[in-house]
């Protein structure tokens, strides 16, 4: 039997302009619409925009999209609101979502700014949360070696944490992670749903065999990552033979002097999504360590879809439940130890059957987007 929806249309406000769909937050974005879509929702998409630009690719997948200047104005530093909200505020987006009455999905605390408007009083409004945001910045300011960054770091995620007490005016919330969904279930109670990742991953294709080199993938312009390729490149990789290749977009100069003085390691800097997914797939190892418990990295996903063996860390694993697909290393003299043992090895079909068994059954798109059209259903039906 066909499940009937008892809406058809969705308001989604992005903090990012989701395309490309080539970093964690506006990979969740970019394929949730698609999800919705294919379960029958026309997604109106509004974005904000501050660097990436008009995307026409999401013109196929929407019914409507609408672009908006974030405010980076200084000025809004004064604020009592959290800077990632304050500068997502727009009366244009008002008065574009108070011209029907769709339900409206917030991405992000950073996109609630118009959450607790009164003038949406009676509208249903959900909110996707990508981590525990204060838990995040604070943890960015620990990371952190330039003064202003780190104090503005600091002061964001006091903000947040009060600013976080505007989830009482959604009548749900998808949390990204088993750990972010208890930590909300304690505040904000049974609104609270867990809502998996949302990826580009629609089956296993790992490569059985092996690579001649490791990988660490990510954002190199946030310090969460590059202390981890700082990290993998001077205290796991120096004084080996095995090559390291890090990629991402713009590195901080410490990134880039650590890698020049070591001979057996590489950066791919700027390159295209494509040329990373081929990255990820060639490598014997994705190793990939953070020192921050925060959500579900989708960095990971990729690996363990698409890479061989993926050597981590705690806190990449933690409260994901992905732990036997993993090899965990508490410190740089495990990770090299792991090194040593695993290029040896190559990766077996044994290997990519255990991915499927787990992966294919706790990380589906499809029933992602169940969760929330039955959530929608139910509360057009009080």
């Amino acid at each position: 039997m066909i499940h009937r929806l008892s809406f058809t249309d969705l308001h989604i406000v992005s903090f990012d302009v989701p395309w490309p769909a080539n970093y964690g937050g506006v990979i969740d974005v970019y394929y949730k619409i698609l999800a919705l879509r294919d379960a029958g929702v026309r997604v109106h998409l509004h974005t904000f925009c501050y660097g990436r630009k008009r995307a026409p690719e999401l013109d196929a997948v929407c019914a409507s999209v609408h672009y908006y200047k974030r405010n980076m104005s200084k000025r809004l530093l004064l604020s009592s609101r959290p800077f990632i909200v304050i500068t997502r505020q727009s009366e244009e987006l008002m008065q574009r979502l108070l011209a029907d009455d769709f339900p409206i999905m917030f991405e992000g605390l950073h996109c609630c700014g118009h959450l607790d408007d009164e003038r949406l009083a009676k509208r249903i409004k959900i909110v996707r949360t990508h981590n525990i945001e204060h838990d995040y910045y604070a943890a960015l300011a620990g990371a952190e070696t330039s003064f202003f960054r780190r104090w503005y770091f600091r002061r964001e995620a006091r903000r947040l944490l009060e600013f976080e007490k505007v989830l009482h005016r959604a009548q749900a919330v998808f949390a990204i992670s088993p750990a972010d969904t208890a930590q909300l279930e304690r505040r904000y109670g049974q609104k609270v749903k867990h809502v998996m990742a949302f990826h580009p991953n629609a089956e296993v294709t790992a490569q059985t065999g092996s690579g001649n080199f490791a990988l660490y993938h990510g954002n190199l312009e946030v310090a969460e990552n590059h202390q981890a390729a700082v990290f993998l490149v001077n205290e796991v990789f120096a004084g080996t033979s095995h090559k390291l290749v890090i990629a991402g977009n713009n590195p901080p100069q410490v990134l880039r002097d650590a890698a020049a003085a070591h001979a057996n390691v590489e950066l791919r800097l700027n390159i295209s999504t494509a040329e990373i997914d081929e990255l990820i797939a060639a490598a014997h190892i994705n190793i990939l360590p953070t020192f921050q418990a925060t959500g579900i990295k989708l960095k990971l996903l990729a690996a363990l879809f698409r890479g061989r063996y993926c050597l981590v860390n705690a806190p990449m694993i933690a409260h994901t439940g992905l732990d036997e697909l993993c090899v965990m290393c508490t410190d740089a003299a495990a990770f090299r130890k792991a090194l040593d043992e695993y290029f040896t090895k190559p990766f077996t079909g044994e290997c990519v059957e255990a991915r499927r068994r787990i992966l294919g059954s706790r990380f589906s798109n499809a029933e992602n987007a169940r969760i929330i059209t039955a959530t929608l259903d139910t509360l057009q039906a009080k």
